[in-house]
């Protein structure tokens, strides 16, 4: 069983992983125009055609908002008792709460979601997404500011993002029964590029991974993995429980928070001088590690070992 999720939901990602990896090895591709390009294509062109067209119930989606944002906090928390105990420098403090509580929902959940739960699951992740990226340049370049050498304006870059906008105007598309639909010449763009955001997505990923250079996974970076793909799981565990979730809604909710921690985590280190190398280490080890994780994960999930988050069978 274990053998067979690997193959069926792990393996597909790390083949397109790979792929991106071995095409930067061989050209040296440009990671900051793919992340540009991630950023402001086909991420907000996702948000925008998904959620606006989405059938999820408001309430529930109001509440998949809430989950994630306890996620992250507990995250945050976690993070935090764990700088306090080891005495970390500010940087890397900054970094780790970073690794931590910033997960990639999108070029690694949304592909997961759409492997191992093809009908809702990516419709639960396209607001777990829109939440994470609203959190990512707000709280996240908060963080990263803060464990800054070199302090910039802490709001400017937030209104520079294009996702906040999707998310607003497909919020407002859902309200008004989305006439832009009907602009064939607009809305079909906007399609294939929402359609192209899983294989870019993990490209690119890969080529992040490629230009890593990372420490060792020990200390304090063990602990931030530790945090992020085993604290994360047995965090919504708790939260499910808490929210009200049951069945293959509670197992999409738990199984995606064992994502890897986000490119995002390590671009905004980067940008605001942080400690860029932990971030970027947690991105590079997280992504292996999480195929391991999901796959035990998962089959836990199907096993029926946690009961309130038992999926459908098939």
């Amino acid at each position: 069983m274990l053998f067979q999720i690997f193959v069926d939901v792990a393996l597909p990602i790390l083949a397109l992983v790979g792929l991106g990896w071995g095409l930067d090895r061989l050209f040296g591709l440009d990671l900051k125009t793919l992340v540009k390009l991630n950023l402001y294509l086909f991420v907000p062109a996702f948000i925008l055609v998904r959620l606006s067209t989405s059938d999820l119930n408001a309430v529930i989606g109001l509440k998949v908002v809430a989950f994630t944002v306890s996620v992250i906090l507990t995250m945050g928390a976690l993070s935090w008792i764990a700088c306090a105990i080891r005495k970390q420098p500010p940087g890397q403090r900054y970094a780790m709460k970073l690794s931590t509580m910033i997960y990639n929902c999108g070029n690694w959940g949304i592909p997961l979601m759409t492997l191992a739960f093809s009908d809702l699951g990516p419709v639960i992740q396209v607001f777990v997404l829109a939440t994470m990226n609203l959190t990512s340049f707000s709280l996240g370049v908060f963080l990263a500011n803060a464990g800054s050498s070199e302090r910039k304006g802490l709001f400017r870059p937030i209104f520079k993002q294009p996702s906040p906008y999707a998310i607003l105007l497909a919020l407002v598309l859902r309200w008004i029964g989305n006439p832009l639909e009907e602009v064939i010449f607009v809305w079909t763009p906007l399609t294939y590029l929402a359609d192209g955001l899983l294989g870019f997505a993990l490209i690119t990923l890969g080529v992040q991974l490629s230009q890593t250079k990372p420490p060792a996974p020990v200390g304090n970076l063990g602990i931030a993995l530790l945090i992020r793909l085993l604290g994360g799981p047995l965090a919504a565990c708790a939260l499910t429980l808490a929210f009200g979730f049951r069945d293959e809604l509670a197992a999409i909710l738990i199984l995606g928070t064992a994502a890897p921690t986000a490119v995002n985590a390590a671009l905004l280190a980067h940008e605001f001088k942080g400690d860029a190398r932990f971030a970027a280490a947690a991105v590079l080890y997280s992504t292996l590690l999480a195929a391991i994780v999901v796959t035990v994960l998962l089959a836990i999930l199907r096993a029926g070992w946690i009961p309130w988050a038992v999926p459908p069978v098939g």
